[in-house]
């Protein structure tokens, strides 16, 4: 991505989460009624690809990624934090507005670390919408394609001795392998009880056809923007890469998984698509 310019897909990540309370039907997977806010002067194009193209199989595939694993991340982390567990770390939070619209957010300490101009970008659109950084959160700038996030987070007050839920959604694609150990490794260090939830792309010969389309559609356009997909991973992959970094309990869902059953029965266009999966790993 460029320097000075947040990342394209970070908007349309949060376009999509805009979109499905929108273009979507009830049940509605997220409700995320802050994303259209925090997309400030790029809301009314991005949302609006959604609007006229509501049923665009692209589209579609777009909402239910982006809201099924957040959703996910979500619930795993109402659980820990039931459990006792207080710290929560977004890797790649992007626009993420968990902290302004979920109360359990005021229990926690959070850490939302991205690029700095991604940060820049929101702290922007905050102050536009009116909105302030609570207290209990940090903006902990860092481009996990260079650096690894373990320095930056220890001087933003990460406790590494507590347990924490790590969110790392939307970004494993982006990165070569060096990135993805540099965030296994950080994982792996975190205390015991810990679970990194994070999603990785499937290779094509473990995608089914929507999926193979939405990477043949979506990688050169990302890739023409700066941000090139990297990295493709199926579950044996993954969990080679987890046992290689540390000592970790892995459970990977598909798409279909993340949700209760009962929510796959839709009048709107959405369906699970096999595309990437998502993986929850405990720290042992």
């Amino acid at each position: 991505m460029q320097e000075t310019k947040p990342s394209e897909t970070a908007l349309t990540a949060a376009a999509a989460r805009a979109a499905h309370l929108i273009v979507d039907d009830a049940p509605y997977i997220l409700a995320d009624n802050l994303a259209a806010a925090l997309l400030g002067e790029r809301a009314a194009e991005l949302i609006g690809y959604h609007r006229g193209n509501a049923t665009h199989p692209i589209l579609v595939a777009a909402r239910t990624q982006v809201t099924c694993r957040s959703r996910f991340a979500e619930d795993t982390l109402a659980a820990a934090a039931s459990r006792g567990v207080r710290q929560y770390v977004l890797l790649g939070a992007g626009l993420d507005s968990f902290c302004w619209r979920s109360p359990l957010a005021s229990e926690l300490r959070v850490f939302e670390v991205d690029h700095p101009a991604t940060q820049a970008w929101k702290r922007n659109a905050l102050s536009a919408a009116g909105l302030a950084v609570p207290a209990m959160v940090s903006l902990v700038p860092v481009d996990l394609g260079a650096d690894a996030p373990a320095g930056a987070l220890a001087r933003s007050g990460f406790d590494r001795s507590a347990p924490a839920v790590i969110s790392w959604l939307g970004v494993s694609m982006y990165l070569d392998a060096a990135g993805i150990s540099r965030v296994l490794r950080f994982a792996a260090q975190c205390a015991p009880g810990s679970q990194l939830v994070a999603d990785y792309m499937l290779p094509g010969k473990l995608r089914d056809q929507a999926g193979n389309l939405y990477v043949e559609l979506v990688a050169p356009a990302a890739a023409e923007r700066g941000e090139p997909w990297q990295t493709f991973l199926g579950p044996a992959a993954m969990s080679e890469l987890l046992r290689q970094h540390g000592t970790f309990a892995a459970a990977h869902l598909r798409q279909r998984d993340l949700l209760p059953a009962h929510m796959w029965e839709r009048s709107d266009a959405l369906a699970p698509v096999e595309l990437s999966m998502v993986v929850r790993a405990t720290v042992s």
